[in-house]
């Protein structure tokens, strides 16, 4: 009896019809029937996972589509008023097509961050790895941004050791550091601080979070800013993708809504646990970890 309804499961299982009538919900309380029981359990369960998975596509499909409708309706827009009025003048000319071009920047910042992100889902196995100094590199973000920083009366108060290296992909530990900081330019507020810190390794004991269960050790680090912060509500939402905690002002400020995934997504890749509090007086407070 058990073999037959196996047998009727694996039938119904390759046409892709309902697995949940009642021939098939009971087996007899033998060793037989406790097998069959279990097989059926678990296909259910990895049906389940792939409809999530599959709804979790269909919703990410439809954001993606909605953030590029923007600035691709507003280069059409700009571009169509520059062909119908061919009267108009050099200093209207010249105005549209520059918000034209912020527009296609925009574009390209945003398919840039979904291939970035499609590429670590995809295979993170591929992406080359070698010795990155994390020390010089945050130097280098902040001569990238020192104009930004000026701009808002930011001050980027950097308290990395000496030397910082890890094992890793550039350009991935790279977004991780770049976005941060672009995220608290963008959202901190003017004339805030922008704060951080790294804790070696060896100044942790083995049972802290800054080791892993293999023993390997990892880099502690702070990214703090003193700034407006958002809501407890929105802190555990804040690394989904294109999630935003003020949808109208984020895509002024000209954000992909991808950047704080692309953190969380290249931390674990590097071994990294990451978190998101609020941090005392104001702001926001980001602890992550990557290994040496």
């Amino acid at each position: 009896d058990n073999v037959k309804k196996l047998r009727t499961f694996a039938s119904r299982a390759d046409h892709g019809e309902s697995l949940d009538t009642e021939d098939l919900i009971a087996f007899p309380a033998d060793e037989l029937g406790e097998i069959a029981e279990r097989i059926i359990k678990i296909y259910k369960r990895l049906q389940s996972t792939r409809r999530e998975q599959d709804m979790l596509k269909r919703q990410l499909t439809q954001n993606i589509a909605h953030e590029l409708k923007t600035p691709v309706a507003s280069i059409q827009g700009y571009l169509e008023t520059i062909l119908e009025n061919p009267n108009i003048n050099d200093q209207m000319r010249e105005q549209f097509l520059g918000r034209c071009y912020a527009q296609s920047q925009r574009l390209t910042s945003l398919l840039h961050d979904i291939s970035t992100l499609n590429r670590m889902d995809d295979a993170p196995e591929m992406t080359s790895t070698e010795n990155v100094n994390i020390s010089q590199m945050v130097q280098n973000i902040q001569k990238e941004t020192a104009l930004q920083l000026q701009q808002k009366g930011m001050t980027f108060v950097n308290r990395l050791p000496d030397n910082i290296v890890v094992r890793g992909n550039q350009s991935l530990l790279y977004s991780v550091f770049r976005n941060l900081t672009d995220n608290a330019i963008a959202y901190a507020g003017e004339g805030t601080t922008i704060t951080l810190t790294a804790q070696r390794p060896d100044a942790y004991i083995v049972e802290s979070d800054m080791s892993d269960e293999d023993g390997s050790a990892k880099w502690a680090f702070t990214f703090a800013d003193n700034g407006v912060g958002v809501s407890a509500e929105h802190l555990p939402r804040l690394f989904e993708r294109f999630y935003r905690v003020d949808k109208g002002r984020s895509r002024k400020m000209g954000g992909t809504g991808l950047g704080l995934a692309i953190v969380k997504n290249a931390v674990l890749l590097h071994g990294g646990t990451i978190r998101v509090s609020q941090n005392e007086g104001g702001g926001l407070k980001f602890e992550f970890s990557l290994k040496i």
